[in-house]
């Protein structure tokens, strides 16, 4: 999982929980037996076993759990076996996907005439990223403009690398650029490489007046035979090349170390209590495949962890909820909520109306962590869930105000799991350690930890193992949830959703997990 970007403090008085649709605050629920009988021990039994797996589950020479892989079916079957061993009726639910996926950092950068190197996007700053479903290499070449048209006010006006006619025989061992216009991209990208390209860049539009058609562009080749490195990046960018390409000359360095998987068979693992409401089911979610970099045992296996921990203690304690809770293991998160989405695919109607809501537990033992919770409501962040969604997060704000514990609130912004819930009207929210971004000395005064240093060192990396979990910062995350999932599964009060969530509000930008779309 990537997530989120700095974030303001949140801190806020406490309030009695009132959900949508009921007359008054709904009972408190003591959640003391459940949070004390889930450890921190027994969550990293978990961690451990999982790590296990993926040490003795090489694939292409890392131990990993992601999706397709040997090391994420070894960690279905665990999950399965542990699930029905507590007493959970357990469902595999299979799925066919293409899965796309970068072995290494991609290099977009100019070397001559200048030494440039573009910085990539990052979900606020940078000015290219890689194309979804690219082909892979490793190019360094002089860059030719193919076609290319000077911007009007009116959007999809080139043609550029539309047909093969656009392309010279000078083509040939050349980086194309590419504008974006009336055509698909992976049509140009198959012209070009038709040509003799060796890569190929495609910028934005330019379009005068349509911000769309001027910033950052992520293409995707999805359907296309892309054979030759590709990335997207905006249309300065871009008419910044195509004037060096048509003046003096410009070489640039394209890399993608890409691969891709086709009609890969996976599973998500739907595990619920027998008993218990079935039209106010609680939905628990985590993602149970890691990246293809490492073996993912902040990212997420901190997530199925707690949530096998919690289960079992559960178990142990006979505790029948008044509310049918609905572990769910998803599979593909890494690839795009592929499995979460799938999952919600697949519901009727009255399945979506009989889900209360959806907590999504990602990442919740990073090395450097902070505190944060999804805005439900949308007061602070802007982009506010589907009613009921801040019923949620006052629930953990009020844990860790009762606690004496800081937190700061982060956007719905589409990076895990609840993203296909919401869709669909279902609330949601969650808690979150942090990733890669790098925490302020603001934030040290917070939570504590180092500032310069990202919320989680081993994001994304072959280091994400046992040593890169902070045991601190489990407890108090674990805590957290074991309390929320209770609460909600014996709550007498009903959370209305269904709604779209913020009507007002907008992305520039919708993430899937860790892929970006307008």
């Amino acid at each position: 999982m990537f997530k989120h970007r700095p974030l303001a403090c949140a801190m806020a008085a406490v309030v009695s929980l009132a959900f949508a649709g009921s007359a008054s605050a709904a009972p408190p629920v003591d959640t003391t037996a459940l949070r004390d009988a889930v450890t921190v021990d027994g969550i990293t039994e978990h961690q451990a076993a999982l790590e296990a797996i993926a040490n003795a589950n090489v694939f292409e020479g890392v131990p990993t759990r992601a999706t397709g892989t040997p090391g994420h079916e070894a960690s279905v079957d665990y999950v399965v076996e542990t699930m029905e061993a507590a007493g959970f009726q357990v469902t595999e639910q299979p799925f066919v996907v293409d899965i796309f996926f970068e072995q290494s950092e991609a290099v977009f950068e100019q070397t001559a005439p200048n030494s440039v190197v573009y910085p990539r996007f990052d979900g606020v700053n940078g000015v290219w990223y890689t194309a979804d479903f690219s082909g892979d290499g490793d190019r360094t070449a002089s860059a030719i403009a193919v076609d290319f048209a000077e911007p009007t006010t009116v959007a999809s006006t080139s043609t550029s690398g539309c047909e093969p006619a656009d392309f010279g025989p000078d083509v040939a061992g050349k980086v194309a650029l590419l504008q974006r216009g009336t055509c698909d991209f992976g049509l140009k990208v198959e012209n070009a490489q038709a040509a003799g390209a060796v890569a190929a860049v495609v910028f934005n539009e330019g379009t005068i007046g349509a911000p769309d058609r001027n910033g950052i562009l992520i293409p995707t080749l999805e359907g296309y035979n892309a054979t030759i490195p590709v990335v997207g990046t905006d249309y300065a960018t871009g008419r910044s090349l195509v004037d060096l390409a048509n003046g003096a000359g410009v070489t640039l360095h394209v890399k993608v170390d890409g691969f891709v998987d086709q009609d890969v068979e996976t599973r998500n693992v739907i595990a619920e209590t027998p008993g218990g409401r079935s039209d106010r089911t609680v939905v628990v979610g985590g993602h149970l495949d890691s990246v293809h970099q490492g073996p993912g045992i902040n990212d997420d296996g901190s997530g199925v962890s707690m949530m096998l921990d919690t289960a079992q203690a559960m178990a142990e304690l006979g505790l029948n909820p008044r509310n049918k809770v609905r572990f769910i293991f998803f599979s593909g998160e890494e690839q795009g909520l592929l499995g979460s989405e799938y999952y919600v695919s697949q519901l009727t109607k009255k399945q979506i109306q009989d889900i209360s809501v959806m907590q999504d537990y990602d990442m919740l033992a990073s090395g450097n962590y902070a505190r944060f919770i999804y805005d439900g409501n949308g007061d602070e962040q802007g982009i506010a869930g589907p009613k009921g969604s801040g019923d949620l997060e006052q629930v953990y704000k009020d844990w860790y105000d009762s606690q004496g514990l800081a937190y700061e609130t982060i956007p719905f912004d589409g990076r895990s799991d609840y993203d296909a819930f919401t869709d669909v009207g279902i609330p949601a929210g969650g808690i979150f350690a942090g990733a890669e971004v790098v925490k302020t000395p603001e934030q040290v005064a917070l939570y504590g930890g180092t500032a310069g240093l990202p919320f989680d060192p081993c994001y994304h990396q072959l280091c994400d193992t046992l040593a890169n979990i902070s045991e601190l910062g489990l407890e108090e995350h674990k805590d957290a949830a074991v309390h929320a999932i209770l609460t909600f599964a014996q709550t007498n009060a009903s959370v209305h959703g269904t709604d779209q969530g913020s009507t007002t509000a907008t992305k520039d930008w919708n993430w899937k997990g860790d892929k970006l779309v307008r």
